[in-house]
């Protein structure tokens, strides 16, 4: 059975390092006139999302034609699923199709697992409930070894991660990849936006640390997966919890603004984060490329034809 990836734990530090590695080529790839090269070339990647993405998807579609590797998109308002298929059946019909890699997400949490049983081709997690969304961790910390220079690792690295912890699956695989990495990490959320199990680091008071910080990562208030009233309202959120303009002049002059999109501004964010010297928003999306790049090529290529693509 293919590799695939699936969560950051699986992947370990090792894996984290070699994508990151991997990632460093991929982005010089891109800054070429022609970004592009036949690294894939007879490959055929399949986006099968279940939930809305604008990022995620075309990134990793993106990532895969730049690669040269042939793309399907799997329609899910349009498919037999509406006629009662399963989506057992529904894999393994494309696969039959010659697919090399699935990537997927899906509101239910471990579907990508189920997935990865069902066929041989690669699956690549791109998120799955609120449990995991394992390449905008990657890109996250790609993001953060550009930008402070941390080719070495994140020993003694301070991050604060910021709001709707309990339903977001980028809070948990960006603590485990920030922590396999060495980084000390901190969520910061009211109570009521908890899960269950907690960090070991955990506060309700951000102007405690935000001194402190070498990375202040902000979460959106995730309304849609709500079923309840979890805080008060979004102004007494932003006053205790939101990127306001004083908060953000004690940030530290090298500190960095982060945020997996999309923002709610005036939420979490109540500055626009164009003026905020530290904030590197945009360039995460830039990086999400290069990343699932990397990731593409470390599951379904081979050095011999990445070098194919290199200029002499």
């Amino acid at each position: 059975m293919s590799r695939s990836l699936l969560s950051i734990d699986e992947l370990g530090a090792d894996g984290v390092h070699r994508i990151l590695e991997l990632a460093d080529t991929m982005a010089e790839v891109n800054r070429r006139p022609n970004p592009k090269v036949p690294a894939l070339r007879g490959k055929t990647v399949c986006s099968v999302f279940f939930e809305d993405s604008t990022r995620t998807r075309l990134s990793f579609e993106t990532a895969a034609k730049r690669l040269s590797a042939d793309t399907m998109t799997f329609a899910v308002s349009q498919s037999s699923l509406k006629k009662g298929e399963s989506l057992k059946d529904t894999i393994e019909t494309i696969a039959a199709m010659g697919v090399d890699a699935f990537v997927i997400r899906h509101a239910s949490t471990g579907a990508p697992w189920l997935v990865d049983g069902w066929t041989n081709a690669s699956v690549i997690n791109a998120g799955d409930g609120w449990h995991a969304h394992p390449t905008q961790a990657l890109l996250d910390m790609f993001t953060i070894r550009t930008a402070l220079n941390r080719t070495g690792g994140f020993d003694g690295l301070r991050v604060a991660i910021v709001g709707d912890i309990k339903h977001s699956r980028v809070a948990r695989s960006t603590t485990a990849a920030f922590c396999a990495m060495g980084a000390d990490v901190t969520w910061v959320a009211p109570r009521t936006l908890l899960p269950p199990v907690v960090h070991q680091h955990t506060t309700d008071r951000l102007d405690d640390i935000i001194e402190d910080l070498d990375v202040l990562y902000l979460l959106r208030m995730q309304n849609e997966r709500m079923t309840e009233a979890l805080v008060p309202g979004p102004r007494e959120y932003t006053a205790r919890f939101g990127l306001t303009a004083a908060r953000a002049a004690r940030l530290a002059p090298h500190a960095l603004v982060m945020h997996p999109g999309p923002i709610n501004r005036g939420v979490e964010i109540a500055v626009d984060p164009a003026e905020l010297p530290g904030a590197v928003i945009t360039q995460q999306v830039t990086n999400g490329i290069a990343v699932r790049m990397a990731v593409l090529f470390d599951l379904l290529g081979s050095e011999s034809t990445l070098s194919e693509g290199t200029p002499t």
